[in-house]
């Protein structure tokens, strides 16, 4: 004969694992923004030195061809 009684603990412990993985989505999500704002200071002093896009005389030729 086969046992129809569930497996309550099985059933909390898949449970447990799908809340945590939640968790650990939302806390990667929150700790990406506060992350965000130094990237973003960052790339503005690489702007300042000007090692950025230079429009160089091949460069207006390949534009030209266009």
């Amino acid at each position: 004969m086969s046992n129809n009684k569930t497996d309550l603990n099985r059933r909390n412990i898949l449970k447990g694992l799908a809340t945590a993985a939640a968790a650990g989505t939302v806390a990667a999500a929150v700790s990406g923004t506060a992350n965000a704002t130094p990237s973003v200071t960052a790339e503005k002093s690489v702007e300042k030195k000007g090692d950025g896009y230079r429009e160089t005389q091949h460069i207006r030729d390949y534009y030209d061809s266009l």
